[in-house]
């Protein structure tokens, strides 16, 4: 049961690479956006996008629905109520984080079909659904922040899972959480990206090595 954990560190690697290669220059990432310019690349390659926005949301939206079970599975035994608590959450997020694709994917063909006619209202579409988008899981990462610090909770209390796995998760769940707070927004969401890789690294191996009480 550790393959979700890893397929979930797959998609977000291959996601953060296109993020830095390709989609940077265009403002993903920052709050410098360029709609205009965003549009421009749909019309010369939507499919990119789309692959990207399937990459980083939906894929990992699944892979996270059974990761989500998994863990579940092993903090059962020492803490049902808590596993439990951590499973709906854990299927929330997974919920938006698949809500954010489909969304993204919807602004990239609409703006594409009215990019053909008329540019100004293509960007300002896209704009709109970017803004859903984010709203969904893009943006903040509260929903992701409430369930891996909920599942380093429990495993603290249960020793469920190693002690540097619950330490990480911890951290990436405050920085999760901090991602509300609009001063500390960015800073936060450093915190959160870098720990949850390290996290699903750590909680992977946890799964497949560590044997189950």
């Amino acid at each position: 049961m550790a393959l979700p954990a890893l397929s979930v560190l797959q998609h977000t690697y291959l996601g953060f690479a296109l993020l830095v290669t390709v989609l940077a220059p265009l403002g993903f990432g920052s709050n410098a956006i360029d709609g205009y310019a965003v549009v421009g690349f749909i019309q010369q390659s939507p499919s990119f996008l789309i692959l990207w926005n399937s990459v980083i949301y939906i894929l990992n939206a699944l892979a996270l629905v059974v990761l989500v079970v998994a863990l579940r599975g092993r903090l059962r035994a020492e803490t049902p109520d808590l596993s439990a608590v951590t499973a709906a959450l854990g299927l929330i997020w997974a919920a938006l984080v698949l809500g954010a694709g489909m969304t993204a994917n919807v602004a990239v063909e609409r703006a594409a079909y009215f990019a053909m006619t008329d540019m100004e209202t293509a960007v300002r579409l896209w704009e709109v659904l970017h803004a859903v988008e984010l709203g969904l899981g893009g943006g903040n990462e509260i929903a992701g922040g409430v369930w891996i610090g909920l599942v380093s909770i429990a495993a603290l209390r249960g020793g469920s899972l190693g002690k540097i796995t619950i330490g990480l998760g911890l951290l990436t769940g405050a920085g999760g959480l901090l991602t509300l707070v609009p001063a500390l927004g960015d800073t936060a969401g450093v915190v959160f990206g870098l720990g949850a890789i390290a996290w699903f690294i750590a909680a992977g191996f946890n799964l497949l090595l560590r044997p189950e009480k």
